[in-house]
């Protein structure tokens, strides 16, 4: 038969199933289901043995028997189990309605040992429960808009899925955490808006954490800051403000000065970001006869030709501070130049080079060094000013003119920069090297070169094999930046890492039929105790090897079938089972010995044992294991390189059919009795044989002829023959009596 499947709305299935049926030869008749189709429905959550509902059949009329019941099919995962006696349903394991939420069963009834059946469908509804918070496909995104955007304006779309349905599965979107008023978000669709305008606000980056919340009841929330998802948003800058210059409009400069020489350090600062705040300069007017030369990148202005007080002994130059914004937009300043007179005697500092050291991290104001110098002329020529001369991070210090002091106007970092070297001059003439190292602070944390690996590995792989080597930064000295690894989560004794050398390492033989997948975190630490420890996630995926043999079901199988039946007839399915995946777990199946003649063959895919020819019970009743000839050994074979297989045995039994007529042993029997035997003498007995086996070989005989007299009587099952009256020679010499055998 081939049955089809069409739902409510017409739809059909995708393929039809092919139903075989055996008319088997019996007189019994089965015990019918009350209705052919039950429907239950049983929450997700239901505990284990919970009564789902109950079936019922009933026995024909007068029938003494008892009926069992039991699962057919639909319930591959022993999920369910019925009473045998009773027909009640139960759940033998939890159920889940996100994996299944429909179960068909089929529920077979006996009548006794009666090998017929009937049965009945039965269909169980899996009621989903609110058991599934909201997930984020994503837990950190990062957007960028213009400060310049209207409010209404879509900035994010947050996406979370439930794994529920209905109302267990709708979601609600909130801010559950945010910075500024300055966002919305729809509860339904879960897009941020903007509720103003960002112009006015200095800051630059926004952090949202957005929850998602199912509708069941009680709703299901994910977490803060652990299931939400944080959301940057970047505010975009525009040229909106001009440079301003910060450095003095004055400066002075000896006339015996060199060409080339650093007369002034020019600097203006643009609150603008990226190019809107890269500043350029350039001399508009006042270097007429180009005294000066201008960078235009770093604003260091230098002597192009030597100077002469007499000729010229002041400059105004007009100086223009640029930004690279579109449209760009600029500042003037008039810098004074001042030319000074030389003396006779230069001062001299009581020490040329001047070393000492400053912990990082400290405020400004920290002091550093005092230096001092002495000028052996009088008046204003020996009155001295100290100053720092321009040069890499000189801009960190500043120097009291009068004392000679040097402090720090910005707090320091070894990291960025470990060792200064500042020239400083009393009245710019005499100069001294100063030699500043800045001692380490543990201020920084370890940093891995990626938040989260995933790598494969094969199943095989020894115990103490090394799978990957991590790798953490930590730009702190010494012991402050001598990292050490370790893992944070539960590794199932699998894996193990190297503290010093990051360095992870199996412990373990793998196998991935008991596990696929490892995620773990590793951890980069430093000596800091307050210092946040840097993570990575890793995932191990284990590659399958073929180490998983076919195994059946059973290793001995019993089938029979019926005499008689055409090529092609299914006995039984055997079914082999491997842990393995894709071609190592593929099972073909096969006929290894026992099948002479080609008498039987097998689906090499679907396991369907069938006969390949007609079958007579009569030349041969049983394949058994006695005989090789007749054993047949079914082969189970996976496709992996090299191949794994096992055995199982099948013993068929033929059924008979009763397609043979008893046969008597003779056809006429001839006897000769005297005429003066006594009444009860036992005559002859006959005898017949059939081939069948069982009732189909149980004899009946019967006389049907040439016994009018009533002379003689015949037992129906022995065939013995017996005299029941006299005989008289004289009135009948012969008696000619048909015997049937059925």
């Amino acid at each position: 038969l081939t049955v089809s499947a069409r739902d409510g709305g017409g739809l059909p299935s995708a393929a039809n199933a092919a139903v075989t049926v055996n008319i088997l030869q019996t007189a019994s008749a089965p015990a019918i289901f009350e209705r052919s189709r039950y429907t239950f429905a049983v929450p997700e959550d239901a505990p284990e043995d919970s009564p789902i509902g109950t079936v019922k059949a009933r026995e024909p009329p007068n029938s003494l028997e008892v009926v069992s019941y039991r699962i057919s099919s639909g319930d591959p995962h022993g999920r369910f189990s019925i009473d045998p006696q009773f027909g009640i349903i139960r759940s033998k394991n939890q159920l889940d309605h996100e994996t299944q939420s429909v179960v068909v069963l089929t529920i077979q009834s006996q009548l006794g040992n009666s090998p017929v059946y009937s049965s009945t469908q039965v269909n169980i509804s899996v009621i989903d429960i609110n058991d599934n918070p909201p997930v984020f496909l994503t837990k950190s995104d990062k957007v960028t808009i213009s400060h310049t955007q209207p409010p209404g304006t879509t900035v994010y779309i947050a996406h979370a899925e439930d794994k529920d349905s209905g109302l267990n599965g709708a979601i609600k979107y909130s801010i559950a955490s945010e910075q500024s008023n300055a966002f919305s978000i729809d509860p339904s669709l879960g897009v941020v808006n903007l509720t103003r305008t960002m112009f006015a606000d200095k800051q630059h980056e926004y952090t949202l954490h957005i929850a998602a919340e199912d509708c069941g009841s009680p709703p299901l929330t994910s977490l803060l800051m652990l299931d939400s998802l944080a959301v940057k948003i970047v505010i975009l800058d525009i040229n909106d403000n001009s440079p301003s210059f910060t450095s003095s409009p004055l400066s002075y400069v000896m006339e015996d000065v060199e060409v080339g020489f650093l007369v002034h350090h020019i600097i203006a600062k643009d609150p603008d970001e990226g190019r809107n705040g890269q500043v350029t300069y350039r001399i508009l007017s006042g270097n007429e006869n180009r005294a000066f030369a201008l960078d235009k990148i770093t604003g260091l202005l230098t002597t192009a030709q030597l100077l002469d007080r007499e000729i010229q002994e002041r400059y105004s130059l007009t100086v223009m501070a640029l930004d690279d914004g579109s449209p760009a937009l600029s500042a003037t300043q008039v810098l004074t130049i001042i030319v000074l007179d030389v003396n006779d005697e230069t001062p001299i500092f009581l020490k040329q080079i001047y070393e000492t050291a400053v912990c990082e991290n400290q405020d400004p104001g920290e002091f550093v060094v005092k230096v001092e110098a002495v000028d052996r002329d009088a008046g204003l020529n020996s009155l001295l000013r100290y100053e720092i001369l321009p040069g890499t991070g000189y801009e960190k210090f500043k120097m009291n003119s009068d004392s000679g002091e040097l402090i720090t106007t910005a707090s320091l970092d070894r990291e960025t920069q470990e060792v200064f070297s500042i020239k400083g001059s009393p009245s710019r003439s005499s100069t001294a090297q100063l030699y500043l190292m800045v001692l380490d602070e543990n201020d920084h944390n370890p940093l891995f070169a990626k938040t989260q690996y995933q790598i494969s590995v094969r199943e095989d792989l020894e115990k103490g094999s090394a799978i990957l080597d991590l790798f953490a930064s930590d730009e702190d000295d010494g012991l402050n930046g001598k990292v050490t690894y370790s893992l944070i989560d539960d590794t199932f004794g699998a894996f193990a890492i190297d503290s010093v050398t990051g360095s992870i390492v199996t412990t373990k033989a793998l196998d991935r039929e008991t596990k696929s997948q490892y995620t773990f975190r590793a951890v980069a630490s430093d000596c800091s105790t307050h210092l946040p420890r840097s993570t990575t996630v890793m995932t191990i995926l284990i590659q399958d090897v073929n180490d998983n043999v076919p195994t059946f079901e059973q290793s001995y199988y019993k089938a029979s079938v019926w005499e008689g039946q055409s090529p092609k007839t299914d006995i039984v399915q055997v079914f082999a089972t491997d842990l393995d995946s894709g071609l190592n777990g593929e099972t073909e199946y096969s006929i290894l010995s026992g099948n002479e003649n080609a008498t039987f063959l097998i689906d090499p895919v679907r396991g369907i044992l069938a006969t390949n020819t007609v079958l007579d019970h009569e030349s041969t009743s049983s394949y058994r294991e006695m005989a090789s000839s007749h054993c047949l050994v079914l082969l189970a074979s996976d496709r992996g390189t090299p191949s794994l297989n096992s055995t199982a045995t099948v013993l068929i039994t033929v059924l008979d059919v009763n397609d043979n007529p008893p046969v008597f042993s003779s056809p006429e029997y001839h006897i000769h009795v005297k005429e003066s035997i006594p009444v009860g003498s036992h005559i002859t007995e006959v005898s017949a044989n059939d081939c069948d086996a069982g009732t189909n070989a149980e004899i009946t005989y019967a006389m049907i002829s040439g016994n009018d007299g009533g002379h003689f009587r015949l037992d129906g099952k022995t065939g013995s023959v017996d005299l029941m009256k006299m005989l008289d020679y004289e009135d009948t010499m012969k008696f000619t009596l048909i015997i049937q055998a059925t």
